[in-house]
């Protein structure tokens, strides 16, 4: 058998902050899907009746599921700030080096921001919907 080269791999390339961030969006994206079966679970209980509401309710209201939401929260915020970032790739722009790591560490300030202001008012329950 021959030796074949290898495809360039993470051993190669010299680590750099933009490709934590491509990797956290992949990260994200799989943690957001399984943040959707809460959801549909959230849903099919309302459709159940009152009583599995209640339940579902009692359950998700529950202190360990709260900290799974407030995670959720915060891959959808960096997902949704990323994926902006993508699609702007996509039409071409911003994909030189000084331009892509700016646009880094804007996405970083705005999900953060995205994220504490909507927890905020998800979860403070002076502040808005709690």
């Amino acid at each position: 058998m021959h030796e074949r080269p290898l495809s360039p791999h993470l051993s190669i390339y010299r680590f750099m902050y933009t490709m934590a961030l491509s990797i956290l969006h992949r990260i994200t994206g799989v943690w957001m899907a399984f943040g959707l079966c809460a959801l549909v679970y959230w849903l099919m209980s309302a459709a159940a009746g009152e009583a599995q509401y209640g339940r579902a309710t009692v359950l998700l209201g529950s202190a360990p599921a709260r900290i799974v939401l407030l995670l959720w929260l915060a891959a959808f915020c960096y997902h949704f700030a990323n994926g902006l970032r993508h699609l702007a790739w996509d039409a071409g722009l911003g994909l030189e080096r000084r331009a892509a790591r700016l646009s880094g560490r804007i996405v970083l300030a705005l999900a953060l921001l995205a994220f504490l202001g909507t927890a905020y008012l998800l979860f403070c329950p002076r502040a808005g919907f709690a």
